[in-house]
């Protein structure tokens, strides 16, 4: 049995989750997420708790059980609290700029790259121009996007200069030893 599959989900006040036959819809304060059902994966909503059972010991069902359980309760802790994925910019003149809700990031290249959010995620421009928030209800989304914004300039390990999560620890190599 999964340990994380069998574990039940509490539902905080003012969230309902829904389970129908092909989808789980879960809303909130904050927006309302779907995820559609796995085979052979069975939610129910008891007790102001979802609970995740699989159908049978199969190896696909096994596989999903947790994974199922983690994306109910991602859902449930998105439409109450959101997500958030914090990126820092280093180099110089390296900066990031909001222009509406489009990110404008200035990266070394010759010419600034432009990033729309995909519906529902926000951006937010920290610091000295050098922390970008990627904040939204969509766990996924959120990861994703800030993963798609890190590999527009990733960072490099001679001078350390590009986009990184913040906290993130870059291994740096020395460089030429030719110098006398």
């Amino acid at each position: 049995m999964s340990r994380i599959g069998k574990k039940p989900i509490p539902i905080p006040a003012g969230v309902t989750v829904e389970v129908t036959t092909t989808e789980v819809v879960v809303s909130g304060p904050k927006g309302m997420l779907r995820q559609p059902l796995f085979p052979g994966i069975q939610v129910a909503v008891e007790d102001g708790q979802v609970w995740v059972r699989r159908l049978s010991d199969a190896k696909p069902q096994r596989a999903g059980h947790g994974l199922m359980r983690s994306l109910v309760a991602n859902m449930i802790q998105g439409v109450t609290e959101g997500f958030r994925k914090e990126l820092q910019i280093v180099g110089t003149g390296y900066r990031a700029d909001l222009e509406g809700n489009d990110l404008v990031l200035h990266l070394g290249y010759s010419h600034p790259i432009r990033v729309t959010p995909p519906p529902g995620i926000r951006f937010e421009v920290a610091g000295k121009n050098d922390i970008v928030v990627v904040s939204g209800i969509d766990k996924v989304l959120v990861g994703q996007q800030a993963a798609n914004i890190r590999a527009l300039r990733k960072p490099e390990p001679y001078k350390g200069k590009g986009v990184r999560y913040l906290g993130e620890q870059v291994r740096r190599k020395a460089g030429k030893s030719g110098k006398a």
